[in-house]
């Protein structure tokens, strides 16, 4: 395990009646780091959290979070750790903040004394200081969202884990939890984010895993995740069948699209000043072509061989 970990384990498993639901996990989020925890429905990601959180004990293997072993001492660990796991719950008949202050309240370790100004201050974090007032009933899904990252924000912590933190926010209040997350790396904050939105993650997120059937099938940076599926070239093009044609004879295995075509350039390829004359020649019309690096969303596939919402 590692001093520099916020998050590390070390063949995390669990089992349910037999099957592994997360199996042999070993798992680094560097600290400091905004780290997007990827995978298909039915991974093992909301698993892993628990079991991270100490809410469901590990069948095998080891957990340390903040640099101290879970769940044995989970008691002296999470109150550095702010949560908000599948979905907030709050209620309905109270208002905003009368939520937050009956949470706070049972908190043992939140003083008192401060608890009005630390509620005020969660609340004007998320933007909700202008609904402090109304019941929870009458917030939108978005909003209650954002209550619950307030929540995990009343005292200020090493560590937060968010299960889905823009789930049913308008592209509004997706602007502002991305807004939020950096702004609490920036103050020295790691954040552990569990996501389906890929494009979030990619523009939010310095480091990812991606996990599949239990099992972490990559980690790393951003950076390192893309390049690890080598570069793309990328033609523009009104006649993609036949550019792929062009392509396929040299080797190179295109998916055409609307606007033209993609294919992974492996290095054994021809250079690409001889790809665009090839293409030219065999008369096909081009409006543009590039070499660029793999997406994330193309890694995730590659990976797992599952598709990825990107914009729900």
């Amino acid at each position: 395990m590692s001093d520099a970990a916020a998050i590390a384990t070390s063949g995390l498993t669990k089992r349910f009646r037999g099957r592994a639901v997360v199996d042999g996990l070993d798992l680094l989020v560097p600290r400091g780091s905004v780290f997007g925890f990827l995978g298909p429905n039915g991974s093992g990601k909301t698993t892993t959290i628990r079991m991270l959180l100490g809410l469901v004990s590990p069948s095998a293997g080891a957990i340390e979070v903040l640099g101290e072993r879970m769940p044995d001492r989970a008691a002296g660990v999470l109150p550095r750790v702010g949560a908000l796991v599948e979905g907030p719950a709050f209620a309905p008949y109270l208002s905003g903040m009368a939520n937050l202050v009956r949470r706070d309240t049972a908190d043992r370790y939140a003083p008192g004394a401060t608890r009005g100004a630390r509620v005020a201050a969660a609340l004007e974090r998320v933007g909700l200081s202008h609904a402090a007032g109304k019941h929870v009933r009458a917030y939108s899904l978005g909003m209650k969202q954002r209550l619950g990252i307030a929540g995990a924000l009343l005292t200020d912590r090493d560590l937060l884990v968010l299960d889905e933190p823009t789930n049913g926010l308008d592209p509004q209040g997706t602007r502002e939890v991305r807004h939020l997350v950096r702004s609490l790396a920036d103050g020295g904050t790691t954040v552990f984010v569990s996501s389906h939105l890929l494009a979030e993650i990619e523009q939010v997120c310095t480091h990812a895993a991606i996990m599949r059937a239990g099992r972490l099938v990559a980690q790393g940076s951003l950076d390192e995740l893309r390049a690890a599926s080598g570069p793309r070239i990328a033609v523009e093009t009104p006649d993609g069948p036949l550019a792929a044609s062009v392509l396929a004879a040299r080797g190179l295995a295109a998916v055409v699209r609307d606007d033209g075509l993609e294919a992974p350039l492996p290095t054994e390829a021809p250079p690409v000043e001889e790809l665009a004359a090839a293409l030219v020649g065999a008369g096909v019309r081009l409006r543009g072509l590039a070499v660029r690096s793999s997406s994330l969303e193309e890694r995730f596939v590659e990976l797992t061989g599952e598709g990825f919402d990107v914009e729900q």
